[in-house]
């Protein structure tokens, strides 16, 4: 069990309760977070993981916090916890105490946990995925809908579905009755040897994965408008998130896919 946690700088016991019954990040999910990958000390998409949050915060309106010495006390409250392996970094930052209207800093939190990353994160997955769509629920496709924000309901609720129907994860329909992306990833397929995406205009989470291969030159990787018959149609469906990389997905509503390009693109991960 992890020992300790940063809380604004300081070293405070993990235990120990940090938000009153007036927080706006507990009352209405007033704040963003990352979830960054560590492995022998090293965080490869750091950079990327802080330009998502700086641009959320400046969406949300929520200053930013001092971040030049982030790697560093990363690194340190690992070796406190007596982390040596893979970790995984939970970096929340949230207005403080207030009312709807009025907060009562213009400061803001920020919090930094650790715990152990299994090793089941640091490979491929030998057992293809299997996902379905979450019913009953559509993201928005406005300026919040690209944010990892602290409200996270959509995506709870993919979570709650998947368990229930004993899925590895579940696909997130927008507005428009397209799929943006997944419970914890971001959703990519593959068609006549071209990578497919939905493009961020579709509502789904703007992922550092997602990003970083976007950038890449190796294949050919292009934004796309997503419905099910599309993924119905593709050679491979894959999914992607900062911890895994890659997840490949076996099985969507009778559909069995390969997998020979999501192996290679899993091979490219930092």
């Amino acid at each position: 069990m992890n020992q300790f946690m940063l809380y604004n700088g300081e070293l405070r016991p993990a235990t120990q309760a940090i938000a009153a019954a007036s927080n706006r990040g507990l009352r209405y999910g007033d704040g963003v977070f990352e979830t960054i990958k560590m492995v022998n000390g090293h965080m490869p998409l750091l950079s990327l993981h802080i330009d998502r949050l700086t641009h959320g915060l400046k969406t949300l309106q929520i200053p930013l916090p001092p971040l030049h010495s982030l790697e560093k006390d990363i690194i340190g409250l690992c070796q406190k916890n007596g982390i040596t392996g893979a970790a995984r970094v939970r970096l929340m930052v949230y207005r403080g105490n207030g009312s709807l209207y009025a907060a009562d800093t213009t400061l803001p939190h920020m919090v930094i946990q650790i715990d152990p990353l299994a090793p089941a994160y640091l490979s491929l997955n030998e057992r293809g995925w299997r996902i379905d769509i979450l019913p009953g629920v559509q993201k928005s496709c406005d300026v919040l809908a690209n944010l990892k924000s602290n409200n996270y309901l959509p995506y709870i609720m993919a979570a709650l579905h998947a368990q229930r129907h004993e899925l590895d994860d579940c696909l997130v329909l927008n507005t428009y009755n397209r799929i943006c992306d997944a419970g914890i990833a971001n959703v990519f397929w593959v068609q006549a040897g071209c990578i497919y995406t939905p493009p961020l205009s579709e509502g789904g989470v703007a992922g550092v994965m997602r990003r970083y291969l976007l950038q890449q030159k190796e294949f050919e990787c292009r934004e796309e408008l997503c419905t099910e018959e599309q993924l119905l149609e593709a050679e491979e469906v894959f999914l992607t998130n900062a911890l895994y990389g890659v997840r490949w997905v076996k099985g969507f509503r009778g559909r069995v896919y390969e997998c020979r390009i999501a192996r290679k693109v899993y091979n490219l991960m930092p």
